[in-house]
């Protein structure tokens, strides 16, 4: 095999998306053998005290990332969001309830029509005849009473928009699909009932899902449905009633040090935003360029953007990619271009863009 240094792009992929350079760093030096354990992360067993320590630094620090209560389970779980899709609705909502969705992208579109497979869902508020470019105001909500849960998606990865802050939905426990912008910035967690957020956005790799539920909706799910869809099953087991993905575990565990290393969620919220604020300047600088989103709604995580023609889109992706800049095509469903700033993401490569974006409009505008 070579041992040829490995030159790092800026990737501004949606996911599998960047991690941070010294977990990489860290994770490549133990990865052969764990420091005083003499094997690999990839060969403990998943109930090994080593890997009890892993699972509970791991939880300890999202714990304190986020300031989550005794109150609620914290499950490492596999088959991503689109899985929570379903386990969501078989958990929570009861034959004869009714749950509310706020559709406001493609993914929580999804989410809606799964849970349609389960029980009645209403629609109490969407964007989609926006093209799903903004989010709802406050006034366009109308939950249902005495709802079982009333769930949104916090930031819409394929739009690039985002909640500025979570909504008021009622007194239903409100369930926030939060992959792509958990931890970007400080989440009230106890507030909601779940929270749950596929690891390859901002949290770790993929192949792991991270679910924060209050500790009295675990016990709601009927005893029909499968054991391993149940989350009082993954609870009761500390998420080890099968083999969890440990690999995947150990690297979250290390993006969690490194966000309380960087100086936590606030801190991270201030260089998400400055990180953003220098890329929409740039797109509204001078027409060139048009933001997709509706400024009041934009993503710090995803930001959005068209160019004056499809070629010229084209054109800058070839470009962009050969100057090291990657990722940056645009969801296959909307077109355009799409820069993925998530929290690992560097200030240099944000930097880099907006010189690339000056001088492709010098050329082309």
């Amino acid at each position: 095999m070579s041992s040829t240094p490995t030159h790092r792009v800026f990737n501004f992929s949606a996911g599998p998306a960047v991690l941070p350079e010294p977990v990489l760093q860290e994770a490549q030096r133990d990865l052969v053998a764990l420091p005083g354990v003499g094997m690999s992360i990839l060969e403990i067993s998943h109930r090994s005290a080593v890997f009890d320590g892993v699972l509970e630094r791991a939880e300890a620090d999202l714990r304190t990332l986020t300031g989550l209560g005794d109150d609620h389970h914290v499950l490492f779980l596999q088959g991503g969001a689109s899985q929570q899709f379903a386990m969501v609705p078989m958990n929570l909502l009861p034959a004869d309830g009714v749950a509310d969705y706020i559709v406001t992208g493609s993914w929580a579109k999804k989410a809606a029509v799964e849970a349609e497979k389960f029980g009645r869902v209403n629609v109490c508020a969407t964007t989609e005849a926006d093209a799903f470019t903004r989010v709802p105001s406050s006034d366009e909500l109308h939950p249902t009473p005495s709802a079982a849960y009333a769930h949104l998606t916090s930031n819409n990865t394929i739009v690039g928009t985002q909640w500025p802050t979570l909504p008021e939905v009622g007194d239903a426990p409100l369930v926030v699909d939060a992959s792509s912008d958990l931890l970007c910035r400080p989440i009230d967690a106890n507030r909601c009932g779940l929270v749950y957020a596929g690891a390859q956005k901002n949290l770790g790799p993929a192949g792991l899902t991270v679910v924060m539920v209050r500790n009295d909706l675990t016990e709601r799910a009927p005893e029909s449905i499968p054991t391993m869809l149940r989350y009082a099953v993954a609870a009761k087991h500390g998420s080890r009633y099968n083999t969890p993905p440990v690999f995947a575990i150990y690297l979250f565990g290390l993006v969690m040090r490194w966000l309380r290393d960087m100086g936590g969620l606030s801190a991270m919220e201030t260089r998400n935003r400055r990180k953003a604020g220098v890329l929409y300047d740039a797109i509204d600088r001078t027409g060139f360029y048009r933001g997709t989103a509706h400024p009041g709604s934009r993503s710090l995580m995803n930001v959005t953007f068209r160019l004056p023609s499809e070629a010229l889109e084209q054109q800058f992706v070839t470009e962009a990619a050969a100057a090291g800049l990657s990722g940056l095509k645009g969801h296959r469903s909307v077109g355009g271009q799409r820069a993925s700033i998530y929290n690992a993401f560097p200030e240099a490569g944000v930097t880099a863009l907006v010189d690339f974006m000056v001088e492709f409009e010098r050329v082309h505008g």
